[in-house]
C-alpha cells in the first residue's frame, strides 16, 4: 500500500487546477485525501492518475476531475446538508464530508456500503449518515437537502429527488442512457431550473437495492 501519497496527491491537484478547478477548498481536500484507500490494492498504483477505476460489483471510482467538478458545483451554492446518491467506494463521500456539515449517502449494494463505512471511519470522518436502499427514492425522512449529488447516470430526471431539495437547493446529476449529460438543477418553489454542462460517462443509476 502507498505510504507517502502526499506528493502524488499534490500533482493530481495541480492537474485538476490546470483542468479548470478553481475552488481552493476542493483542491486542498483532493490533495489531502488518500484516494488509494478507496480502491483494490492491486490498483493503488493508479490512484493518483486522473482516471476512473473499477472497484468491483460492476462499479467504478469516478475520475478525480469529475469528483472535483461536481463538488465545486455544490460549493458554488454553499451547500451544507448534502444527499449523495451512490456511495460506491466512499471517495466522493469523503471529499464532501470535509467540506460540508453533513453528508447523507445512499448505496444500493450492501457490500460496497460496508467497505465505504470502514474507510470513512479509518479517516475519522463521522459527519456521514449511510443508508442501504434505492437511490431513485433518495432519503425522504432526512429531507430537505440544500445539495444533492448523484454519482450514477439516471435514465430520466428522478422526480422523487427533486422534491427532496430545499427552496434554492441544487442537484448535480448525470442523465441519459446512450448519451449522458451532466445537469445542474436548482429549485425555486415549485419550479426547477435546469442547466446542461456537457457529456459525461457514468455507470447507470439502477433502481432497487441488493445484498
Amino acid at each position: 500500500m502507498i505510504q507517502n501519497f502526499q506528493g502524488m496527491a499534490r500533482k493530481l491537484a495541480d492537474k485538476l487546477r490546470a483542468e479548470g478547478i478553481t475552488n481552493a477548498a476542493v483542491l486542498d481536500v483532493i490533495q489531502s485525501t488518500p484516494r488509494h484507500l478507496f480502491m483494490p490494492e492491486s490498483l493503488a498504483h493508479k490512484a493518483y492518475e486522473n482516471t476512473a477505476l473499477p472497484i468491483g460489483q460492476g462499479q467504478t471510482i469516478s475520475q478525480p476531475l469529475m469528483v472535483a467538478s461536481m463538488t465545486q458545483l455544490l460549493m458554488q451554492h454553499h451547500c451544507q446538508k448534502v444527499l449523495e446518491i451512490g456511495t460506491g467506494s466512499g471517495y466522493q463521500t469523503a471529499i464532501l464530508a470535509q467540506l460540508v456539515n453533513h453528508v447523507y449517502s445512499v448505496e444500493r449494494i450492501a457490500e460496497l456500503q460496508y467497505q465505504a463505512k470502514r474507510r470513512l471511519k479509518k479517516l475519522d470522518l463521522h459527519n456521514v449518515s449511510m443508508r442501504h436502499g434505492d437511490g431513485w427514492q433518495g432519503w425522504a425522512s432526512k429531507a430537505p437537502f440544500d445539495g444533492i449529488i448523484v454519482t450514477a447516470a439516471a435514465s430520466s430526471m428522478p422526480m422523487e429527488l427533486l422534491q427532496q431539495l430545499t427552496d434554492g437547493g441544487v442537484m448535480v446529476i448525470p442523465v441519459g442512457t446512450t448519451i449522458q449529460r451532466l445537469i445542474v438543477v436548482r429549485r425555486f418553489g415549485d419550479e426547477f431550473e435546469q442547466k446542461e454542462l456537457g457529456e459525461v460517462k457514468f455507470v447507470p443509476l439502477v433502481p432497487g437495492a441488493t445484498i
